[in-house]
């Protein structure tokens, strides 16, 4: 029978193992682990790392965060290696093996094929005492005393011990190289990450329409440019097309509750002056920390001074900015 209480219980008691578990992997983080930071830092390689069953997958998503944070490494199966795969292997790639056991039979094979073509090994395994560990050039400590499923047999805990310890070492190498949110970009070009990294304020507003008036224009045509141009707001420019201020639908209606005959008012009468501007060439992100600072959902848009548009915040959100 479906209980509830049970079920929650036994989810907490879940995440509370394997966090535990994750937080005692700091005492494996010694010379050994400072060692294979340094020999994976100084290869003019790969870094090519391999698996068998759940810690291939683990090994899969070690990888790709290695090649996003630039260290360049390559995935290999350990069974298809033994199968032919051991091509990919070049003579200046640093290999690493990742095994909970450290004794499954392609594992066994795969290692000293390796060692023969003269590769350095880092091991990644939670048995110490394993074939793995004690043929590596460097073993890297990822022991778990209990996984999380109840018969202690589905790899869980293990699992994430050795997507942590791989997510470590990821994080130190990325930090050795200077790696810089320009260089995140730079790999991370697609989805919403990205666009924050490159994306700017002038590739927002190609398609906007750019509303403006004059400082004598009537509430008619302030309306009507509003309104026509759909951004929420209008510039106000002087008779040298410099910007004076900005009047946003809320000056509209501000301005109609304080005047019962708004025929002799004009832009001068009406704009908030000093608006906020943005140059188009800043990050679009550099635009939602403004708009967010000034509690404001539009920006005024120049190039070197000159007002070439105006960005609204559903432009952010449309990119996914926020």
């Amino acid at each position: 029978m479906f209980s509830k209480e049970q079920v929650l219980q036994q989810a907490i008691e879940s995440i509370q193992l394997q966090s535990a578990s994750v937080a005692a992997l700091g005492a494996f983080v010694n010379d050994y682990f400072a060692e294979a930071i340094n020999v994976i830092y100084q290869c003019k390689g790969r870094l090519v790392i391999s698996g068998i069953g759940k810690s291939a997958i683990v090994a899969q998503k070690i990888v790709a965060t290695m090649n996003s944070t630039g260290t360049a490494a390559l995935y290999m199966h350990a069974a298809d290696a033994i199968h032919g795969d051991l091509g990919m292997i070049q003579q200046d790639d640093v290999v690493m093996i990742i095994s909970k056991s450290g004794e499954s039979p392609e594992i066994k094979l795969l290692v000293p094929l390796v060692k023969n073509f003269g590769n350095t090994v880092i091991a990644l395994s939670g048995n110490a005492v394993s074939y793995l560990a004690t043929q590596s050039d460097i073993f890297i400590n990822c022991t778990v005393t209990k996984e999380a499923c109840p018969n202690n047999l589905a790899p869980t805990t293990s699992t994430t011990a050795q997507m942590v310890m791989g997510d470590a070492i990821a994080i130190c190498l990325l930090s050795l190289k200077g790696f810089t949110e320009k260089d995140f970009a730079r790999y991370h070009p697609g989805g919403n990450l990205g666009k924050r990294m490159y994306l700017r304020v002038q590739d927002l507003i190609k398609l906007n329409e750019v509303p403006k008036v004059n400082i004598d224009s009537t509430v008619r045509q302030i309306i009507v440019e509003i309104s026509g141009k759909r951004l929420g707001a209008t510039a106000v420019l002087d008779e040298q097309e410099k910007i004076v201020g900005i009047i946003t639908d809320g000056d509209i209606r501000r301005m109609l509750q304080l005047h019962s005959d708004v025929d002799p008012l004009r832009a001068k009468d009406i704009y908030s002056p000093n608006p906020k501007c943005i140059e188009e060439v800043e990050l679009a992100v550099q635009a939602l920390e403004l708009m967010r600072e000034y509690d404001i959902t539009q920006l005024i848009v120049t190039s070197k001074g000159v007002y070439v548009g105006m960005l609204h915040l559903h432009d952010l959100i449309r990119e996914g900015i926020i």
